[in-house]
């Protein structure tokens, strides 16, 4: 890294967050290059908000598609906080999100995985995540970059918190965990429109499989999952550009949907 701090880096992606003013990639501003670099950044932008009284909600899960690993020339995923600020309570299937609330978003749809006993790695296995889950539920993440145009690699959207934006979520159902995830069917509409259909294994082959990489990789750094954390375990399809105006209807095998509009 350059002469800039991971602290430093973090300030000023914390300064795009809250201004709306989109940075250059770090990538090539600071030459950040490796992971571990930029998960110190991402560390760093994670306790300033802590410190400022933010509440974190939970952990997100990115990268997780074989596709995008290729894009990006890695192996495994990434991960990033959920905060309380930017989750949007769903009600009566629908919930109004203000499409100015982020910078550059886009829209995809997940397995969510409500927490109910304490899970840290390593050696965890998505057997032993079922075994930790409450309850699971259709799962909505808006993403969003501080990085001008999206130009990101591995590092940029490490460092900015998995290119995490805000999150919603269907009514949480304790049945989902003895379903079969994988063969699970998510579908999204767009402004009345099909727009994305996959399968639970689009995920790392299973959402709970993804939840568990989550589990060992916090456990590098010393960190577990605890009751009542909102685990979002990767989009099972592709992102889709966000404006205001927009409508979004996603439906998951035995779920009602889930409707999400862009004031």
């Amino acid at each position: 890294m350059g002469a800039a701090s991971a602290a430093d880096i973090a300030a000023r992606l914390d300064t795009a967050w809250r201004t709306h003013v989109p940075i250059a990639p770090i990538s090539d501003s600071d030459g950040v290059a490796d992971a571990a670099t930029a998960y110190a950044i991402q560390t760093a932008w994670t306790q300033m908000r802590l410190a400022r009284g933010e509440k974190l909600a939970g952990r997100k899960i990115g990268l997780t598609a074989k596709a995008i690993q290729q894009q990006f020339g890695i192996a495994e995923p990434d991960y990033g906080a959920l905060w309380q600020s930017s989750y949007y309570p769903a009600a009566a299937g629908k919930v109004e999100v203000p499409a100015g609330d982020f910078l550059q978003p886009r829209f995809e749809g997940e397995v969510a995985f409500l927490i109910g006993k304490p899970l840290q790695g390593p050696g965890i296995s998505a057997a032993d995540v079922l075994a930790a889950t409450e309850a699971c539920a259709l799962g909505v993440e808006i993403v969003a970059s501080r990085i001008a145009d999206w130009k990101i690699k591995l590092a940029d959207t490490i460092a900015d918190n998995a290119s995490y934006g805000g999150f919603t979520h269907g009514p949480w159902d304790k049945k989902m965990r003895d379903a079969d995830l994988a063969a699970l069917e998510l579908t999204i509409e767009h402004n009345g429109t099909p727009a994305g259909q996959g399968l639970g294994a689009a995920v790392l082959g299973n959402p709970a499989a993804s939840t568990a990489w989550l589990a060992n990789k916090l456990g590098e750094f010393g960190i577990g999952l605890a009751p009542g954390d909102v685990v979002i375990s990767g989009a099972i399809t592709r992102m889709l550009p966000i404006k205001a105006g927009d409508r979004f209807v996603v439906t998951l095998t035995g779920q009602p949907p889930l409707a999400v509009s862009f004031t």
